[in-house]
């Protein structure tokens, strides 16, 4: 039985189509970023060996468990980290949204390194594995790398990593504490990736970069085969994904593109886009109407979708209007409401970036940009360890209470905290 029916790659830009193993990144008549590739599958052969009953009997509780629908040829590769089946759960709490919406949670938080870079780094690494590479390397925020970093550890691969000096101190502290050469470049993540993409080709490196290797948006996409089979093999209404570079946003396309294209969904769900408003340089060009982004000078506290100029643009318009979706962009303050709403009100504590969803899905609602009985889910994409100071300023209505080991102060301050007549 084949492990993968992946057969080639097709540009997204001319259509040019490659066989699987003529390329690894992108297409040289198009260029790293206009030449992004998708890839391409016997289609024919996966309806005979993909779905609902057939993923019904197996135990595998990853990835995976939908190796025929990803680009991996030798099970042998897989480098042995448990990846996948992260919860989804339906949110029943005020957190502002419509009343009467269906509202769930995807928390991709649950991963080995704390965030959905996981998908992509299984995927990534075990490509680098089955063509023999002997080192990896990433350029990173700072989620990308420490995956990176976590799995190349278990697979005993020398691993590179670029990334901004201004990086939040957990990620970096992540990424050298699994053995990473670590990089802290005096610059921006464009700058990061632009130096990793010259050492990897000067040192022959497999490069794991978001965007620039066709195979990571691949990982991404089980988000979305996930979703699909915890919701009883169907696809829900609406999607709100966080952007930055936009390969998740890519990816949860393909994933959805793929189930339609296989006759397993009867539409794409409509999804939406949401970036921080000081780094928007995606959806302002989805608002332009453009095909192409321009770089905007980012300012922003969602550090993990902080990118000038995104190297998956492509996919990520095309993902937004191919599903009739959107984008809408957050401020700073909107984003640390959210976040401080969501650990507060529903038990789950996440990073900036992985907040925008909450975020953007209340400023709609606010507009009437949802249905009141509409099914949603929310993205999550980040552990809230991952950026301690963030975190800190999320938290900073519900101060500390600084007291002296006496029973009698504790009881003072309470009375003065507590609302009247509360125990």
């Amino acid at each position: 039985m084949r492990f993968s029916f992946a057969e080639g790659l097709r540009c997204v830009t001319c259509g040019t189509t490659y066989g699987f193993d003529e390329l690894m990144y992108t297409c040289p008549g198009c260029g790293p970023i206009a030449g992004t590739l998708d890839v391409l599958y016997d289609k024919g052969g996966l309806a005979a060996s993909f779905g609902p009953e057939i993923l019904q009997r197996r135990t595998d509780p990853t990835i995976w468990r939908y190796h025929e629908i990803l680009p991996i040829h030798d099970a042998a590769a897989v480098v042995p980290i448990p990846v996948g089946m992260t919860p989804l759960y339906r949110l029943e709490c005020d957190i502002g949204a419509s009343p009467g919406m269906r509202l769930f949670v995807k928390d991709d938080t649950r991963h080995p390194s704390g965030s959905a870079k996981d998908r992509a780094t299984a995927v990534g690494l075990a490509r680098a594995r089955e063509v023999g590479a002997a080192a990896v390397a990433a350029a990173s925020t700072g989620n990308a790398a420490s995956s990176l970093a976590t799995f190349a550890a278990r697979a005993a691969l020398p691993c590179y990593v670029f990334a901004p000096a201004s990086a939040p101190a957990a990620k970096l502290i992540q990424i050298r504490a699994h053995g990473a050469i670590l990089f802290a470049v005096d610059g921006t993540y464009d700058q990061a990736f632009d130096l990793c993409t010259e050492a990897c080709r000067r040192m022959g490196i497999y490069n794991r970069s978001t965007a620039i290797n066709p195979l990571l948006g691949e990982g991404k996409k089980t988000i979305s085969l996930e979703i699909w089979e915890q919701l009883g093999f169907r696809a829900p209404e609406t999607i709100l994904v966080p952007v930055g570079d936009g390969c998740i946003v890519g990816g949860v396309y393909k994933g959805f593109r793929d189930l339609l294209d296989l006759g397993l969904i009867e539409r794409v769900p409509k999804i939406v886009g949401v970036q921080a408003a000081g780094s928007a340089a995606i959806a302002t060009a989805w608002q332009r109407q453009s095909d192409r982004c321009t770089p905007v000078d980012v300012r922003t506290v969602a550090d993990s979708i902080s990118v000038s100029m995104p190297r998956d643009q492509v996919k990520a318009l095309r993902a937004i209007r191919a599903s009739g979706g959107c984008f809408i962009t957050v401020s700073d303050e909107a984003i640390l409401d959210a976040m401080a709403a969501l650990a507060s009100r529903a038990g789950i504590f996440v990073e900036p970036a992985a907040a925008a969803p909450l975020a953007g899905l209340r400023e709609a609602c606010l507009t009437g940009g949802f249905g009141q009985d509409e099914e949603v889910v929310l993205l999550h994409t980040g552990h809230g360890l991952k950026d301690i100071d963030s975190a800190r300023r999320a938290a900073s209505w519900n101060e500390p209470l600084t007291v002296s080991p006496e029973w009698d102060e504790v009881a003072r301050v309470l009375a003065e905290r507590l609302p009247k007549g509360s125990k």
